[in-house]
């Protein structure tokens, strides 16, 4: 029996021009599932569940998992989870231009030293086959990436201290024409980038993160041809740079990630200049407090971090860390918060995080939205609890 304003799994798939065992595969993996099902078993869809369709397969198109669609596809209306996922998807598209012309590059090499020596260089051959198995470190790396700039756009269009956090930290570092710099977990680049008309002619700054692909951001997001900026992947617990090599070391919300800060400390010592400074920034418990009350008064499980980052380095603890180290060490609060009427950018914030969030409020998106929309309102204050330690080498 025809059910009005429904379709059937034949008639749905021949809408899509895709076969009925796609349609049945996308239900079995729990990313299309049937508006209706009659008691004998039979499937139906509607207009709703085309256009749901439509988006899966473009989205397939593009190269995204199964994995992928099916936490993206929730609901037209949240585009931030599109926009995000498109714009990770673009930078791996990127990535993969410049891999394969590697793997093009290599391949050519191969074929000509076997035509010239007669024989396989086997090394060549696992350097070329580590070139196509890069994607998957590579998605990972650039979701950190996507997670990083949702974080920033809520500091940058809502803090009430209009001068913006970056310009803040570019000022503490007083730069001038001549000086060397290091910049530990550099992520995007975007204290440069955001006062880059400001940096002197002669200068030399090392940009350094652990993460390939949050360096491939940086490197994207300045002008290739600007010599004054040299890229480096390490890890900041082995800095491999001579001693004496920096007037100024920066670590932007870095410490407390460290497993081993005595051992980033004294690293970070060896290379710093007798007169050099080192500037890092850290945040105390009041940071962001509302934000953490305000998904946990959603759903008492959500933890947006699984660690209090504060207690690794923090205000409260920073100095007695850094002092063993330093000869002098002074703090300076950034006078800020956050006001906002408007709950996307705060949501975009809450998914960005590194806790459990995604998993509980998959299921409950709508609601917690809803939730959301409710509570911002009026208004919606959020603390800034976060400065910048200045320190002085021993």
């Amino acid at each position: 029996m025809k059910l009005p304003g429904y379709y059937s799994s034949g008639e749905f798939a021949r809408m899509a021009n895709v076969s009925v065992r796609t349609i049945r595969f996308y239900d079995k993996q729990n990313i299309l599932k049937p508006s209706y099902v009659t008691p004998s078993g039979a499937r139906f869809y509607t207009d709703s569940d085309f256009a749901r369709l439509q988006q899966i397969l473009l989205l397939k198109y593009l190269g995204f998992s199964l994995d992928d669609i099916r936490e993206m596809t929730i609901d037209d209306a949240d585009y931030h989870f599109m926009l995000n996922s498109l714009n990770l998807q673009k930078k791996l598209i990127q990535d993969q231009i410049e891999q394969m012309q590697l793997v093009e590059s290599a391949i050519e090499d191969t074929v000509q030293a076997i035509e010239q020596e007669h024989q396989i260089d086997w090394s060549q051959m696992l350097d070329l086959i580590h070139l196509t198995n890069m994607e998957k470190s590579l998605k990972v790396q650039y979701q950190n990436a996507t997670n990083i700039s949702s974080r920033i756009r809520l500091h940058k269009e809502f803090s009430t201290n209009k001068q913006g956090w970056f310009p803040w930290i570019y000022q503490q570092c007083q730069i001038h024409s001549g000086l060397k710099i290091l910049e530990v977990g550099c992520g995007n680049g975007a204290l440069w980038t955001e006062n880059y008309e400001k940096l002197p002619k002669h200068i030399h700054i090392l940009l350094s993160d652990i993460s390939e692909g949050m360096l491939r951001d940086a490197r994207r997001n300045l002008p290739s041809s600007d010599t004054r900026f040299a890229f480096s992947a390490f890890d900041c617990h082995s800095i491999p740079s001579n001693m004496d090599s920096f007037d100024r070391v920066l670590a932007n919300h870095v410490l407390f990630y460290c497993e081993n800060i005595p051992e980033v400390c004294r690293q970070i010592t060896r290379v710093l200049k007798p007169d050099g400074l080192f500037l890092c920034s850290a945040y105390g418990s009041n940071h962001m407090i509302e934000i953490s009350r305000l998904v946990q008064e959603f759903d008492s499980r959500i933890v947006l971090s699984a660690e209090k980052l504060y207690e690794n380095f923090g205000l409260d603890n920073g100095k007695s860390i850094l002092e063993p180290y330093f000869s002098h060490v002074e703090y300076v609060s950034y006078k800020d918060s956050i006001e906002l009427d408007c709950a996307e950018p705060l949501i975009e914030y809450i998914l960005s995080c590194h806790g459990n969030q995604n998993q509980i409020l998959l299921d409950r998106y709508k609601e917690f939205r809803t939730f959301v929309e409710r509570k911002v309102s009026r208004g919606f204050h959020i603390t800034k609890d976060a400065g910048i330690f200045l320190c002085k080498k021993s």
